[in-house]
């Protein structure tokens, strides 16, 4: 059977048999315990999930300590092959990772079918090393890799380890789905060398304390409250399509986003409405049907996190310029809420919310809007918008984050030669 074959043959396994699996030495193995995600737009259980035990994450690493030995000697050109056509076959499976990725994530099909799109460009380009990113980079330079998926959200993940097994040999990329206690039983595995975790800062401690005892090489993305400073100069009608999206996609559930929007006062209410207005236009549901931006957030957790900084609404005294109250529905949904001109050390400026409530601050002095933006204990990505992008720039270069842009803000995809 030919490589198309062998493509269409697994996508028709994707759809017709909803059922997952553990993927280790290339093997697809089950266990005695599942668990299953919730698909957070009408909180129904999804497919069951393998619970992995210590005996499976010690047979995957045994697997991949074996696996390296041979996969670190293959030529360059051969691994980044491996990694290129592994992107081509996620391309070709896009509509079932969309739809995957939609119904356990809770993003709209659209939002869905541009995470595939970046994945892919991803595993094509970082061969020519213009991006680095988890999964691709490890390969291509001939490490090995066990992905742990997040609890909530395994599906994707175990379906692409599924589909790596066409590409990399035995042991080179493997799955392992579980519960809480599998991260921990991995950071500490003297068998495993490198942890990369992305999540919430109270894990990321844990996991850098774990990974302390092994003296293990640790990555980690963790919470962002991500400043944007608004110059009175700026096109409010030209950036403002863009500064929703940066604050709102995803229901605002990615790290590096804008939290905190920080309008000079000489433009503030004029921004304000121009926002309010735009923001309302943005239809909400569920992520399979039409036209949808806003879904629900991921998971009851969080879904309960954010209407308790909701409660703050009314026991701070704060003025909503759009939404405010969280109406009932069957999924995790959140109502899209502006809060105009808070008090500074309010939990909606102070806190990272991971849900669609976003804080309009007023700004008159330079030094004080950069003390302000800075005063914050997580320093992920910060922005400045003006259409002088020397003062842009300045201002920029005075922000406290690992990454600081002007006129934009988490710039996920390869850049394009």
């Amino acid at each position: 059977m030919d490589q198309t074959g062998i493509l269409q043959n697994w996508t028709l396994r994707l759809i017709l048999i909803q059922t997952f699996h553990n993927v280790i030495n290339n093997e697809l193995t089950s266990t005695a315990q599942t668990r299953h995600g919730i698909n957070p737009a009408n909180r129904q259980p999804n497919s069951e999930v393998p619970v992995s035990t210590q005996a499976d994450l010690d047979r995957a690493v045994d697997a991949a300590q074996k696996a390296f030995q041979q996969w670190s000697k293959v030529p360059l050109e051969e691994r980044r092959a491996a990694v290129i056509a592994f992107g081509d076959a996620v391309d070709a499976h896009k509509d079932d990772f969309a739809k995957l990725l939609t119904m356990e994530q809770g993003k709209p099909l659209a939002q869905s079918y541009h995470e595939i799109g970046m994945a892919v460009e991803w595993l094509r380009k970082i061969p020519t090393l213009e991006l680095s990113e988890e999964i691709a980079p490890a390969l291509y330079t001939g490490n090995v890799i066990i992905i742990k998926p997040s609890p909530y959200t395994p599906y994707c993940d175990l379906k692409l380890g599924e589909l790596g097994t066409r590409f990399f040999p035995p042991g080179v990329l493997q799955v392992l789905s579980g519960g809480d206690d599998l991260g921990p039983r991995m950071t500490a595995h003297p068998g495993i060398g490198y942890v990369s975790f992305t999540g919430s800062s109270v894990t990321g401690k844990k996991v850098m304390a774990s990974c302390a005892s092994t003296l293990k090489r640790v990555t980690l993305e963790l919470g962002g409250n991500d400043p944007a400073i608004i110059c009175e100069d700026v096109d409010i009608d030209a950036i403002l399509p863009k500064i929703a999206t940066l604050c709102f996609y995803c229901s605002s559930q990615i790290c590096m986003m804008i939290k905190r929007l920080y309008v000079h006062e000489k433009i503030y209410d004029q921004f304000r409405d121009a926002f309010v207005k735009y923001t309302q236009a943005l239809k909400s549901g569920d992520g399979t049907e039409p036209d949808v931006f806003f879904g629900p957030v991921q998971n009851e957790m969080q879904y309960e996190k954010v209407k308790d900084l909701f409660t703050t609404i009314t026991t701070d005294g704060l003025n909503p310029a759009l939404g405010g109250k969280i109406e009932p529905s069957k999924g995790y949904f959140i109502t899209p809420t502006i809060i105009d001109n808070p008090p500074e050390k309010s939990r909606v400026v102070t806190e990272e919310p991971f849900g669609p409530i976003v804080p309009l601050l007023k700004w008159s002095d330079e030094e004080d809007v950069i003390a302000r933006a800075n005063d914050s204990q997580m320093g992920l990505g910060s922005s400045v918008w003006s259409k002088d992008i020397d003062r842009a720039t300045r201002m920029a270069r005075r922000l406290e984050s690992g990454s600081a842009y002007c006129n934009s803000q988490s710039l996920w995809l390869p850049k394009k030669k």
